[in-house]
């Protein structure tokens, strides 16, 4: 299937997809924990029939059941050496049945999650997870499956990643699927907005939710998704919240309700549904009557110009308010930060963005440009540790393609390059760049032969620009024009010129510009003046934004009173909110406040100083402070207030783990200081473990990290442990609790076994579970003492239990 023939497929019908496969499997006999894909190949009649049966109910693509065929998966079988004969055979048994029911339908290649965290959350990096990604995608195209299927994730820089192998294996269409827990974001704190942003940009031909909730759940998911979509919107939701009934996990919910609800979202606009976990053939049948004769309607997306990080989307609109680009994380001119990035050290990098943030920037330069440092090994450490600080997209300013192109396969958001020129050199290939990975450019007008003498000439230059990046497939769009400001010490025309180039691009071409506001004044005295002044009529006469200082606030001022003068939408409550007094400091709303401590290692938890906490811890050592004291008055109350301002949606999963990973490093520090026999306080023993079956750890391992930062002993059992191996291991460490975690409503009833022998045996451990699938429902069914959400509820319910 090529994208005309995909494209096809979906302006003419409301496409359906299948239902559930593993709970579906499990009904026919596959036992909990093992190899779901050897299991289908030693019995593929169960399979093949199921999915003729889908077929029949109505389903145009079904998947081939690879979801966790890929390297890092099939490891924990032994079959990391079978990806391509498994994946082979897998697609084979699927595509017998599209044979058997006279090639009526479509065979997808499913993939999913690896289970390993890239950096720097985890330790895989991005190079490896791509390569783990291309084997499988390798194998699935060799066997012959007609399109990709990307889901269940919960990572937008791995679903990324998995986008990127795919490409880059062959043409075939792509649909990636996330997850999004109550709170409308993933598990990473990406929301449906920069899903959809970011892998449109990428190239996919559609994008949709699937799983954790169901389909009433997932309506003003797709609302917000089908503001920014310019391709097919699908969903697969589950059916229903799971719930239990006679010892057994069930779906109350009947096929008819589950269409019904489905329906909803096809009125909203969705172009593809089928079903998650808890679906069978007889709710796809339900569901293609009750959509029978609906017609798929084209996304068209209020929001077009659009850049996004992980979690936040900017719109970028010739109308709209002004807008900065932080330019500060730039080495040009800055001894300090220089004699940093040397020293392998980007603290004033990071307090320079979460600077740049609180005083209103909408996006940030970064720029690693300078001689003594690796500058491509710089510029992919700072993209990994800027989440942690912010949540501003990116602008990838370098002198190197290299550089750009590294910066770009790595950042998990859409980025914006900073610039291209009419440099035969360099002009194509970074065009080339922008299309595979989807950034938006600034296209600036400066040729091989230097500056254009005049305005005709960088108009041409413009346009030549602009023909280029279309024969490149950047869409107009994607587009941003540099007004190329020169000073006006050496030409007295300089401002004159960019206003008119300004003016030209809005009035004329109808894009967006961008210019680098300080260069104007170089080598005037008092240049805030010239750039203040140069600012007002560069926005009067239609400039979008600037590259500029976001902590000068006399040209913030002027940009906010500018928009208010101009009767821009909500400009007036722009300017009172935020008009700063020249003789008073920013405060921003995306400032995080640390109350009325100001500790260094205080602030290092709350920030997530991981590089720099053990220095800061050494000085105080140095200086007499007692490190029980650290523990007590500085690092608990720090993490503490990690958690308050992650449960308050102020901070997501990056910003919580580089806080509890920072709390981490300095407990790890401090306990050689500790006196002999001094130990730091253990307020009680946690067995931890991912219940018998289920492969999936992330929750549960952020969980045994914050414990220990509360001063718990936590024994860390792993994932896929057996009931017997937790109750011994929590009566060998006489542990106070023990935790359970499962995502699967497969391994879910594993927590209730547990439970059941623990009152059997009258055993003195107190249990709490949690997971995607897990509610308090459920807790209190089984009889387990407690339930959290999260890791930050994990703590306190641990608190509560022991009386903390």
């Amino acid at each position: 299937m090529n994208k005309i023939l995909f494209d096809k497929l979906f302006e003419d019908r409301l496409v359906i997809l299948d239902g559930a496969t593993g709970s579906n499997l499990m009904n026919c006999g596959m036992p909990i924990g093992v190899c779901t894909e050897q299991w289908i190949l030693n019995n593929p009649q169960h399979l093949i029939k199921l999915q003729r049966e889908y077929i029949k109910a109505g389903s145009n693509i079904i998947l081939a059941p690879t979801f966790t065929a890929n390297r890092i998966k099939l490891a924990e079988y032994g079959l990391e050496d079978k990806v391509n004969e498994i994946n082979t055979q897998l697609v084979a048994l699927s595509k017998k049945a599209v044979e058997l029911e006279g090639h009526r339908g479509y065979v997808a290649g499913d993939l999913t999650m690896t289970g390993k965290q890239l950096k720097p959350i985890g330790d895989l990096d991005i190079d490896t997870l791509i390569d783990v990604y291309k084997e499988q995608a390798n194998a699935l195209y060799n066997a012959g499956v007609d399109l990709f299927v990307v889901e269940t994730m919960m990572s937008l820089a791995e679903a990324r990643a998995a986008v990127i192998a795919i490409k880059e294996v062959c043409d075939l269409p792509i649909m990636v699927s996330l997850t999004f827990n109550e709170d409308g974001k993933t598990l990473f704190g990406s929301t449906p907005e920069s899903s959809v942003v970011v892998l449109q940009s990428l190239g996919v031909s559609a994008v949709g939710i699937n799983c954790s909730t169901g389909p009433k759940e997932m309506n003003s998911l797709v609302s917000s998704m089908l503001d920014y979509a310019k391709v097919p919107i699908f969903v697969k939701p589950n059916n229903g919240k799971p719930e239990l009934i006679d010892g057994k996990t069930t779906y109350k919910m009947t096929p008819e309700e589950f269409a019904q609800l489905a329906r909803e979202l096809v009125d909203l606009g969705v172009n593809a549904v089928g079903g998650c976990c808890g679906t069978t053939p007889k709710h796809i049948s339900c569901l293609k009557a009750l959509v029978r004769g609906c017609k798929s309607t084209k996304p068209v997306p209020k929001y077009k110009s659009v850049l996004s990080s992980e979690n936040k989307v900017v719109n970028i609109d010739i109308n709209s308010n002004f807008m900065v680009i932080g330019e500060r994380i730039n080495p040009t001119g800055k001894k300090k930060l220089q004699e940093e990035l040397r020293n392998n050290s980007l603290s004033l990098a990071l307090k320079m963005a979460e600077e740049q943030t609180s005083n209103g920037a909408s996006i940030l330069d970064v720029n690693m440009g300078m001689n003594g440092i690796d500058e491509i090994s710089m510029m992919e450490n700072i993209i990994n540790e800027l989440p942690a600080v912010t949540n501003l997209p990116l602008s990838i300013d370098s002198s190197y393609i290299e550089v750009i192109e590294r910066a770009l396969r790595v950042y998990p958001g859409r980025a914006i390059i900073n610039s291209i020129s009419y440099e035969e050199r360099k002009c194509r290939p970074l065009m080339k760049i922008a299309s595979k990975y989807g950034a938006m450019v600034i296209l600036l007008p400066l040729s091989d032969k230097g500056l254009p003498e005049n305005l005709d000439e960088k108009k041409d230059i413009i346009n030549k620009l602009l023909s280029i990046a279309e024969e490149e497939g950047i869409s107009k769009d994607s587009i941003v024009i540099d007004g190329l400001v020169t000073t006006v010490g050496a030409n007295k025309l300089a401002a004159i010129e960019t206003l008119e180039t300004i003016r030209y691009c809005k009035e004329e071409l109808k894009l967006p510009t961008v210019c680098g506001l300080s260069n104007i004044s170089f080598g005037l005295p008092e240049r805030i003046n010239v750039n203040t002044a140069f600012l007002t009529m560069a926005i009067a006469n239609g400039l979008t934004m600037a590259i500029c200082n976001p902590d000068q606030s006399t040209l913030m001022n002027a940009a906010l009173a500018s928009d208010l003068l101009l009767a821009k939408d909500n400009a007036d409550n722009n300017y009172v909110e935020n008009v700063v007094s020249v003789t008073t400091e920013a405060v921003s709303k995306n400032s995080i406040s640390l109350e009325s401590n100001d500790s260094i290692i205080f602030n290092d938890v709350v920030k997530g100083n991981k590089a720099e906490i053990e220095k800061h811890i050494q000085t105080a050592l140095d200086k007499g402070v007692n490190p029980q004291y650290i523990i007590d008055n500085e690092l608990i109350p720090a993490v503490t207030k990690v958690g308050n301002l992650f449960e308050e949606k102020k901070y997501f999963l990056p910003q919580l783990i580089a806080g509890a990973t920072a709390m981490d490093i300095a407990i790890n520090y401090l306990t050689p200081y500790l006196k002999i026999g001094e130990n730091v306080s253990s307020k009680g023993t946690v067995v931890v473990a991912t219940v018998e079956g289920d492969i999936h750890d992330i929750g549960k391992n952020l969980v045994v990290l914050m414990l220990k930062n509360y001063g718990y002993k936590v024994v860390d059992l792993g994932k896929d442990v057996k009931k017997e191996v937790i109750i011994e291991a929590a009566i060998k460490e006489k542990a106070d609790i023990i935790g359970l975690s499962a995502l699967m409503t497969t391994t879910m009833m594993r927590m209730k076994d547990i439970c059941e022998e623990i009152r059997e045996k009258k055993l003195p451990f107190k249990v709490i579970v949690g997971g995607a699938v897990v509610s308090q429902s459920f807790a209190d069914e089984i009889g387990a003492d407690g339930y959290s959400e999260d890791a930050n509820e994990a703590v306190k319910v641990v608190d509560k239990l022991l009386c903390k």
